[in-house]
């Protein structure tokens, strides 16, 4: 093993430094922060055979240049249709790859997906806060958002070949599926009307988006009567509506308590998939019961463990493949072959 460094060409707004984020501290104001899309953030992990809570740079649209300046390693990305190019070479999302010293590697926004998560074989290393590299975008703390010119370092930089190749992407979502959510705890201060209005009409999330929340356009939730309520905690996929009428998702960075109503909160494993929708894309809620809730989580907990057992076993080096594939195993005879052979004979094609 020996270290590997990279030097960031460019990097554009938001990307960062992201681990699997810093739990239990939110009663002290610090939100966990964490990657925006947990499933892709494991998936490269696991695909890489990488530990699940190490440190990786969250790529957001704006996009990310390294150039490969000592070592050689394997790389992993997935996340959204994101695009790569290293050493002239084109490759899509969700692969693993080899880099080595004097490459660039380059990776863009495709058709859709708004984050990539880029995994290093090795530990990159970054600032870490409350023992953790991941970064709060709006104080910084954590590793920090990647900067022009700035060096990054691998230690224990390891080359997986028995890992490289696409990463089997996972059945667990579609994107055009409604957010499940669990109504509350102020649904209460909404008319009948605008409750039917949430359920049913369809919003679309603008380019108010960032680490924190993304704002909504759709019907205007108006709430039945003035509302003044106390501060009270809030969490993840939180969905409130501030005083215009205008909902908003909290994501990744939000803050820790507020005191807007929230209208329905939105189901973990459905947040992942509200992350990778761009300012434009449609989006509709589907209520469910907490009982029901509970269920959903459960079994797509109990899928995503499968779906990262099964990508996070390795395919073997390319000799190994190549044996597995048993690319030579002797001459297949036609039926007039065998009657010659077995009459002493010969027969030619």
């Amino acid at each position: 093993m020996s270290d590997a460094e990279f030097r960031v060409q460019f990097a554009g707004p938001l990307v960062s430094f992201q681990d699997a984020g810093r739990r239990g501290h939110m009663r002290f104001g610090v939100p966990a922060s964490g990657p925006m899309d947990r499933l892709a953030y494991r998936a490269a992990l696991a695909a890489l055979g990488a530990a699940a809570d190490a440190t990786v740079i969250e790529v957001s649209m704006g996009g990310l240049q390294l150039e490969c300046v000592s070592g050689r390693l394997s790389l992993a990305l997935a996340g959204g249709d994101f695009q790569i190019e290293i050493g002239g070479t084109k490759l899509s999302g969700w692969t693993v790859f080899e880099i080595e010293a004097g490459q660039r590697l380059s990776i863009r926004p495709g058709k859709q997906g708004s984050w990539a998560y880029l995994a290093f074989a090795g530990d990159l290393q970054a600032e870490r806060w409350l023992g953790h590299a991941a970064t709060h975008s709006t104080s910084g703390f954590g590793g920090g958002q990647l900067q022009t010119g700035q060096r990054l370092r691998v230690e224990n930089a390891q080359l997986r070949e028995d890992r490289h190749g696409q990463i089997v992407l996972p059945e667990l979502r579609n994107m055009a599926d409604p957010m499940r959510v669990v109504m509350g705890p102020q649904d209460r201060c909404f008319t009948d009307a605008i409750l039917s209005s949430y359920r049913q009409e369809e919003f679309r999330l603008t380019d108010a988006y960032d680490r924190m929340g993304v704002r909504l356009s759709g019907p205007e939730l108006t709430l039945s009567e003035a509302l003044s309520i106390p501060s009270e905690p809030i969490t993840r996929g939180s969905v409130q509506v501030s005083g215009d009428g205008v909902a908003t998702v909290l994501l990744a960075d939000h803050q820790t308590t507020g005191g807007y109503p929230k209208i329905a909160t939105i189901l973990g494993c459905d947040t992942d998939r509200l992350t990778q929708l761009r300012a434009g894309d449609a989006l509709r809620f589907q209520p469910v019961s907490a009982e029901e809730a509970v269920a959903i989580s459960r079994s797509y907990a109990a899928a995503l463990d499968a779906y990262l057992a099964e990508i996070g076993e390795p395919k073997g080096t390319l000799a190994q493949r190549l044996m597995r594939e048993n690319l030579i195993s002797g001459y297949e005879l036609s039926a007039e072959t065998n009657d010659a052979a077995e009459s002493g004979g010969s027969a030619r094609k």
